[in-house]
């Protein structure tokens, strides 16, 4: 075996402490950038958005592992980065105050079956966004949607219109008619005589 195949695999080019500060740093460097872009990021509602995730990943790449391309140096950089998400996560989950202020509040894009312009100028989703998000979850169009809203996680949740109560009332007068219908079918089937034999 080659002792320094393993030992360039294995050796540390840059001191333990900084391979655990460097992905710290990227970690809230990046929550911060991506609370500042918005939800429409995470939503990735167009091609732009998404190149802008994959290649975010790709460029604070070198930040995090420096000038070291060692499996160590790499593991400890991914372990940093779980073990740092993880207590985030822990903490803003028993404070809900600085949760929101991390997260943001989900954003209601759509009340009442009318679209709110507003809301969707200061997420900067255009109309067409909203409908193609809408289609993706199997809606023909926005006339169906009662409420839409852009989550701080950056999913969009669509809730369908109801029929009006008279409606529906509609359709349950409807369904007992026909089956009064069929049920008036049958009495008069029993009702009626058998024709009489010719003999």
């Amino acid at each position: 075996m080659d002792i320094k195949l393993w030992h360039d695999m294995f050796h540390l080019g840059l001191p333990v402490m900084e391979k655990i500060l460097r992905p710290v740093l990227v970690y809230f460097f990046l929550i911060l950038g991506l609370r500042l872009a918005g939800k429409r990021e995470l939503a990735q509602l167009n091609p732009l958005d998404l190149v802008v995730l994959l290649t975010l990943s790709n460029t604070v790449q070198n930040a995090i592992i420096g000038e070291d391309n060692s499996v160590t140096g790499g593991l400890i950089g991914a372990a940093t980065l779980l073990v740092i998400n993880y207590i985030t996560v822990r903490f803003l989950y028993r404070h809900e105050k600085l949760d929101r202020l991390v997260e943001g509040d989900a954003d209601v894009l759509i009340e009442k079956g009318q679209v709110r312009k507003d809301r969707l100028n200061k997420e900067l989703i255009t109309l067409s966004e909203l409908e193609s998000a809408a289609h993706k979850q199997g809606f023909a169009s926005l006339a169906e949607v009662e409420r839409a809203v852009l989550e701080p996680g950056g999913t969009l949740s669509f809730l369908a219109k109801k029929p009006p109560p008279e409606d529906v009332r509609h359709a349950e007068l409807l369904g007992r008619l026909d089956r009064l219908a069929r049920e008036m079918e049958i009495v008069r089937a029993t009702l009626t005589p058998p024709p009489a034999a010719k003999g």
